[in-house]
């Protein structure tokens, strides 16, 4: 008797299915970080080496978050997520922010002039602490000038941890940039919006005209007008933009982001998992709930532990197709098409039996498959072609009479006298 198998998630008890289990979530966090635990203890005791994790009851776990073991969320769902590539990285709120390490450093890319920029973290409403972290503040125009080769940007990238990009230029970033921040997701510019706030009439935006008071039109590029926003606001923007979980969405079913570390609780790496899940499937995924296929968790080198299934593989039942449907598709697919595997089976059969058989339109050609030959054969054969066209000559000679054929000339020899 088979043994009962046993579901790999809990549903709700209560309740639409289209929603996560608490439960289940804490309980597939605490089975992650116990397993990566003991995975790394094995390790460092196998190789000798230190573990840079620190445990559960030092007060400076959470500080070390950044040198921890990164645990990842992973989204599937049953058509693709978008339907054209985006380089803008999205945010997602979380309770508990990622990236609080103070050796973190970071680089801000603005909008033109960038020594707008830089006077705002001198003031003395920027929180210091941030501006340390803050090491380069670079303009669209400088980084054109000074970051256009590839040994400019590789040390560009190389220098700093995050890449902080304003809003209104992050575009021209994919041109000015290249492959080297945009191949992967690592480093790729977060959005951040440092501008002054639009003006707004009756609750509702007004497009700026972009001319100054003066009636001249403002030198700010693709920037629409807007200045830089107060130090107090910036500031609260780039701590938005840190403590946020980024997701970069490609024309996939599959989608990874990074929701806490190891050195983390499991209620705090399980609330993060909640937030960004919801965030996902409400905002991003085609038919929401109904277009999710499936979420897990895991680390680096672990298996996925899944946290809800989706009891259907497809979206609508139009996407599901019987064998009837399935075999008329691919005979309709096949008209037109020449079959060749039958002209190969006949064709090697027919070199087997001595003969090739060759049907091109109408007509039909038999060609002998030559033996194989060698150097004695070769020579007889050459030998009897030359003796047969000897007899044919004398043949030829003796019918036409030997006065008719032409002699050949004789030619006097040449002597050369040699005086001493």
């Amino acid at each position: 008797m088979p043994a009962a198998s046993t579901a790999l998630t809990t549903k709700v008890e209560s309740g639409s299915p289209y929603q996560l289990d608490s439960a289940q979530t804490l309980k597939a966090s605490k089975a992650l970080l116990v397993h990566i635990k003991t995975s790394e203890k094995a390790s460092t005791t196998a190789s000798g080496k230190q573990s840079l994790i620190k445990d559960d009851s030092s007060d400076e776990a959470d500080d070390a978050s950044d040198e921890s073991t990164p645990i990842w969320l992973t989204l599937t769902t049953k058509t693709h997520i978008i339907t054209q590539k985006k380089f803008k990285p999205l945010r997602l709120s979380v309770p508990h922010a990622l990236n609080t390490s103070s050796n973190t450093t970071m680089c801000l890319i603005t909008a033109d002039p960038q020594r707008t920029y830089k006077d705002l973290l001198q003031d003395p409403t920027f929180p210091p602490a941030l501006a340390a972290r803050i090491t380069k503040v670079v303009g669209v125009s400088k980084l054109k000038k000074k970051y256009n080769q590839y040994e400019a940007q590789r040390k560009l990238y190389a220098e700093h941890d995050v890449f902080l990009a304003d809003d209104r230029i992050i575009t021209q970033l994919t041109k000015l940039l290249g492959k080297t921040f945009y191949k992967g997701t690592t480093k790729r510019p977060i959005p951040v919006d440092i501008a002054e706030p639009a003006p707004k009439e009756n609750g509702k935006r007004v497009k700026s005209s972009g001319l100054g008071g003066d009636g001249e039109r403002k030198s700010e590029g693709k920037t629409g007008g807007r200045g830089a926003g107060s130090a107090k606001a910036v500031a609260a923007e780039v701590e938005k933009a840190l403590s946020s979980a980024i997701v970069s969405l490609t024309p996939s079913t599959q989608t990874a982001v990074r929701v806490g570390y190891s050195s983390w609780s499991a209620e705090k790496l399980a609330a993060n998992v909640e937030a960004v899940a919801l965030g996902l499937i409400e905002n991003h995924v085609p038919k929401k709930w109904r277009g999710v296929r499936s979420i897990l968790v895991k680390g680096p080198e672990t298996a996925a532990l899944p946290i809800w299934l989706a009891d259907e593989l497809w979206v609508d039942e139009k996407d599901v197709l019987g064998e009837e449907e399935a075999s008329k598709i691919t005979a309709q697919a096949n008209i037109g098409k020449k079959r060749k595997s039958g002209v190969l089976e006949g064709v090697n059969a027919a070199i087997q039996a001595g003969e090739t058989k060759v049907e091109g339109g109408k007509k039909s050609k038999k060609q002998k498959v030559l033996k194989e030959s060698n150097d004695d054969n070769l020579d007889k054969e050459i030998k009897m072609r030359k003796e047969k066209l000897k007899r044919q000559k004398e043949e030829a000679a003796g019918e036409a009479g030997a006065d008719d054929m032409p002699k050949p000339s004789k030619r006097a020899k040449k002597t050369t006298a040699y005086t001493a």
